[in-house]
C-alpha cells in the first residue's frame, strides 16, 4: 500500500480559524476549572468600561507606607475623560443595525418554524437604538461628570496637605484638550477639588480657570492630531487589525447564528458587540445585545478590542508612544521646577503644586507606555532596545494589556513627588546632592503600580526616574519622530501580519497542534 501523499498546507486564515475555535471550545471549561470569579460583562469592555467597575475589578492592594518623613510636593495627573455619549459615527452605526435586525426578523418570521422562533431574543423584536434620532454624540454623561467629581474628592482627601493652599490658577493648574467632553472632565473634577472652598451656591464653589491649547497645535494633550508620521502609521495598520480580528468575529458569528437560526454577518456581531459595551456601560443593561454572547465569546471579542489598543496605540509600534514625549517632558519639567522652589524656600503660594490634564485614551495610552507600564516579563528592556514586542496572549491566558484597566472612563496616571530626609526610613542613605532627597510614586487608576524601569518599585528616586525611564526616550525628538521621512528614507521593521501570523502559529504549536507548513505562510497575510 503506497504511502499517503502529503497534506496541503493550511492557509493561514484558515489556520487562525481553527486556532480560535479550538481555544473558544475550551476556554469555558479552562475558566470553571481555575475556579474563576463570577462572570460580569461590565469588566470586560475594554476602553468603554466605567471607572468604578474597573477599579473594584481591581480587588483589594495593599498602600505602601511612605517612608517616615516624606512630603509630597507636586502632583503631576495625566486622566482620560469619563464615561460618555456614542459618538455621532456611531450613533449611525446603531441606526444601521436597528434596520439590520427588523430585515433579519422579517426574514425569521418567513422561513423559520415556531421552535426556531422561539430561540430569538424577545428585545430583538422591534428594537430601536436608544439615541435615535441623535444628531450629535460623544458628550461627558452625567455619570462621567460623577466620576471626576468623585475622584477629585479621593485626590484632595489623599493629598490633603499639598491641595489646601488657596487656589490660585499658577498653582493649582488645570488643563484639557478643546474636545468638550475632555473641558467638561476638568470642570467636574474641579468643582470636587475646591467644593467649599469658594461662595457661590449651596456647595459654596468657586469659579476655576481650565486652560486648553488649540486642536491643531496641542502637541502635549493631543500629540497624535498632529503627528503625520503617526497618521499615517495608523491608516496603514488598521485594514490588519481588522484582518486580525476577523477569525474571532468569524467564529463567533457562527455560533450565534447557529444559537439563535439568524443569519448575522460579521459586520452585525460587531455592531452587537458595539451595542452590548454601550448598554453595559452607560445604561447598566447587560441582558439584551451582551446576553447573547456567552462567557468565553466576550473574553475573545474583549481581545480584539484590546488588541487594537495594543496596536494602534500602545506598545505595537514605538511611534505611537514616543509621539507622546512633549507630556513626558511637561511632566518631567513642572517636577524639576518643584524642587527648585522647594530648595529654594519660595514660600507656599508662590509656586505650582498640581498640573491636572485632561485628555483622551490617545493621550493615556502612550503615556503609561512612555512609564513602562503593563509589560510583560522582559519586556522593558526590549522597548529599551526597540524592539518589537509580542501581542497580548490570547484567552484564556491573562495579561497585563488590558483596555479595561489601562484606560477605561476617567482612567488616569498619577505621580506624586515626594520630598524625604537625607536618610529615609528603610536605612538607604541618599547621596550626591539635595535633588536626590526627591522621589517619585507613580499610581495609576489611584493605585501604586511598580516600575520595571525602576527596579519594579512603585516609590522611585527622582534622579533614577529620570535617568532609567525618561532618558532612554530623549534621544529622539517630536519634530524629527513625527515629520514624514520620504520613501526612500523610511525602513519598516518586521510587518505587523507577519509578526501576529508568527504569533498564532507558535501559540497553536505551544497547545499541541501541528500546523502543516506553516512557516510557508506567514507572509501570505
Amino acid at each position: 500500500m503506497g504511502m499517503a501523499a502529503p497534506r496541503a498546507p493550511l492557509p493561514l486564515p484558515q489556520l487562525l480559524l481553527l486556532v480560535v475555535a479550538a481555544l473558544l471550545a475550551a476556554a469555558p471549561l479552562l475558566h470553571r476549572a481555575a475556579g474563576a470569579e463570577d462572570f460580569d460583562v461590565r469588566r470586560h469592555l475594554s476602553t468603554v468600561t466605567r471607572y468604578d467597575v474597573a477599579r473594584e475589578s481591581r480587588g483589594v492592594i495593599s498602600m505602601p507606607s511612605i517612608p517616615d518623613g516624606c512630603r509630597v510636593v507636586h502632583l503631576n495627573l495625566v486622566a482620560r475623560h469619563g464615561t460618555r455619549a456614542p459618538t455621532k459615527k456611531r450613533i449611525k452605526e446603531l441606526d444601521r443595525l436597528a434596520v439590520r435586525l427588523e430585515a433579519l426578523m422579517k426574514e425569521a418570521n418567513h422561513g423559520l418554524d415556531s421552535d426556531s422562533l422561539k430561540k430569538i431574543p424577545s428585545w430583538i423584536k422591534g428594537w430601536e437604538s436608544r439615541w435615535k434620532g441623535r444628531t450629535k454624540g460623544g458628550e461627558l454623561i452625567s455619570e462621567g461628570e460623577e466620576e471626576l467629581y468623585n475622584l477629585a474628592t479621593r485626590v484632595r482627601e489623599r493629598f490633603q496637605d499639598l491641595l489646601d493652599d488657596e487656589y490660585h490658577p499658577d498653582v493649582y493648574s488645570i488643563r484639557a484638550t478643546q474636545v468638550p467632553r475632555a473641558s467638561a472632565s476638568a470642570v467636574a473634577f474641579g468643582l470636587g477639588l475646591l467644593s467649599g472652598k469658594g461662595k457661590l451656591g449651596q456647595g459654596k464653589n468657586r469659579a476655576f480657570s481650565v486652560l486648553s491649547e488649540s486642536r491643531a497645535s496641542d502637541i502635549c494633550l493631543r500629540f497624535f492630531d498632529s503627528c503625520e508620521t503617526y497618521k499615517a502609521y495608523r491608516k496603514r495598520k488598521e485594514p490588519d487589525v481588522e484582518k486580525q480580528k476577523e477569525p474571532i468575529l468569524e467564529h463567533v458569528t457562527a455560533a450565534l447564528a447557529n444559537r439563535y437560526h439568524l443569519k448575522f454577518t460579521t459586520q452585525d456581531v460587531s455592531s452587537l458587540w458595539f451595542l452590548c459595551k454601550q448598554e453595559a456601560s452607560l445604561l447598566n443593561i447587560t441582558n439584551q445585545a451582551c446576553g447573547l454572547f456567552n462567557e468565553a465569546e466576550v473574553r475573545f471579542l474583549e481581545w480584539t478590542d484590546d488588541l487594537e489598543g495594543f496596536v494602534l496605540k500602545g506598545y505595537g509600534e514605538s511611534i505611537n508612544y514616543r509621539m507622546g514625549l512633549p507630556l513626558l517632558k511637561d511632566v518631567v519639567q513642572s517636577m524639576e521646577e518643584a524642587i527648585i522652589a522647594r530648595e529654594e524656600n519660595h514660600p507656599d503660594g508662590t509656586y505650582e503644586k498640581a498640573r491636572l490634564r485632561f485628555a483622551h485614551a490617545e493621550t493615556v495610552v502612550p503615556f503609561s507606555c512612555l512609564l513602562g507600564l503593563f509589560l510583560e516579563g522582559p519586556d522593558f528592556e526590549k522597548i529599551q532596545r526597540e524592539e518589537a514586542l509580542d501581542l497580548p496572549p490570547l484567552p484564556p491566558q491573562g495579561r497585563n494589556w488590558k483596555g479595561s484597566v489601562v484606560a477605561p472612563f476617567a482612567g488616569n496616571n498619577m505621580l506624586a513627588l515626594y520630598q524625604c530626609p537625607s536618610k529615609i526610613s528603610d536605612g538607604s542613605a541618599t547621596s550626591g546632592g539635595q535633588s536626590n532627597s526627591y522621589f517619585i510614586q507613580v499610581l495609576h487608576n489611584e493605585a501604586p503600580i511598580s516600575m520595571p524601569g525602576c527596579g519594579n518599585k512603585d516609590f522611585c528616586p527622582f534622579e533614577e526616574f529620570k535617568e532609567k525611564i525618561v532618558k532612554p526616550h530623549l534621544k529622539h525628538d517630536y519634530n524629527m519622530i513625527c515629520k514624514i521621512k520620504s520613501p526612500a528614507a523610511s525602513e519598516e521593521p518586521a510587518s505587523f501580519p507577519s509578526r501576529v501570523s508568527s504569533f498564532f502559529v507558535g501559540l497553536f504549536s505551544q497547545r499541541g497542534y501541528h500546523a502543516v507548513g506553516a512557516e510557508g505562510v506567514k507572509t501570505e497575510l
